[in-house]
């Protein structure tokens, strides 16, 4: 496979290189994740998140930031997915190559929203999900959620090593470095190279269980959400407000959950406490929205239905009629 050619967030019109003719089988894995995105913003509520109803605790973007972001970075995953079906060799070579594509829709992310990170852990982490799925589709029989992380994590094998342990002879470039020479946490990284363990034991199995007890996907997503805020080590937290707001959050989650979550009135009751909660400490679990759009990603991916159709609502919905009018806080 022809190389990369070098490219920089500071140069957005360099387009890295890639063979034409992206396969159907790479057009559906791309397509999963993008839906993870889409879905992931469209839902709510969401604690101190941005939705298609509210700004959450964030006063620097809202849903049209998302939609032109998640616009920017779409081909990304279709194009990850590709270089992962034509790949030869080891699986770890396999990632020079999806961060010099990532590294370019990074570019175009931050140019589409002046420069406000909306989705940069979720374009890295679906970036390197959708390369596994198009290395894994040569044999569609292999694939499966543990084959998919298990390949993911073996291509950026030593990631955090290489680029987290180095920090004690550098000063850190990026948020992420910052908050592990601050905190000793490894972020997306951290989650990528163990295989998705989040993912794999909260986001999945919350998401799935609620769809087979006929949640829409919206609530689903909802539920998937506060499971993944029980547990996640959300680095968008603990840069907001340290351990006391990774704390709280985790807490209160824990309590959603204890209350039934997003399946019962009293746990939706609670999710919308939280959410003011959040929005009064201006504090707000980005990292765990990225998982949950992953979360959809993986499952529609296997499932072979990215689409929620009419079942993404609970709400009837009419000709001419919206859910309900937008919220914006």
């Amino acid at each position: 496979m022809q190389a990369p050619q070098q490219v920089t967030a500071n140069n957005p019109e360099q387009t890295p290189a890639f063979e034409a003719g992206v396969s159907a089988v790479a057009w559906r894995i791309g397509s999963a994740f993008l839906a993870g995105a889409l879905l992931e913003v469209a839902t709510h509520p969401k604690p101190g998140l941005v939705t298609a109803r509210s700004n959450g605790a964030h006063r620097d973007m809202d849903i049209s930031t998302f939609m032109v972001s998640s616009a920017a970075i779409a081909p990304c995953f279709f194009q990850c997915a590709d270089a992962g079906q034509r790949h030869e060799g080891q699986v770890v070579s396999l990632l020079p190559v999806v961060r010099a594509i990532g590294s370019h829709y990074e570019g175009l992310l931050l140019a589409a929203t002046g420069g406000i990170n909306t989705q940069r852990g979720f374009l890295f982490s679906a970036g390197i999900l959708s390369a596994a799925a198009g290395l894994l589709a040569r044999e569609p029989a292999a694939m499966s959620a543990d084959a998919l992380f298990a390949t993911a994590a073996l291509m950026v094998d030593g990631l955090c090593a290489r680029e987290l342990c180095s920090l004690a002879d550098r000063e850190p470039a990026t948020a992420g470095e910052w908050l592990y020479q601050r905190y000793g946490v490894q972020g997306i990284r951290g989650e990528v190279e163990a295989g998705f363990p989040t993912v794999a034991e909260a986001g999945l199995p919350a998401f799935q269980a609620a769809r087979e007890k006929g949640a829409s996907v919206q609530t689903a997503l909802i539920h998937t959400l506060i499971s993944l805020m029980a547990v996640a080590e959300d680095t968008t937290l603990l840069w907001r407000g340290g351990f006391a707001a990774l704390d709280f959050v985790r807490a209160e989650a824990r309590e959603v959950l204890r209350l039934g979550g997003a399946l019962s009135e009293a746990g939706m009751a609670a999710i919308r406490r939280l959410d003011a909660a959040c929005i009064t400490r201006n504090i707000s679990p980005g990292g765990s929205a990225d998982l949950l759009a992953i979360t959809f990603g993986v499952d529609a991916l296997l499932s072979g239905h990215p689409a929620p159709g009419a079942a993404f609502t609970d709400q009837p919905l009419t000709a001419g009629h919206s859910p309900k009018p937008p919220r914006i806080s």
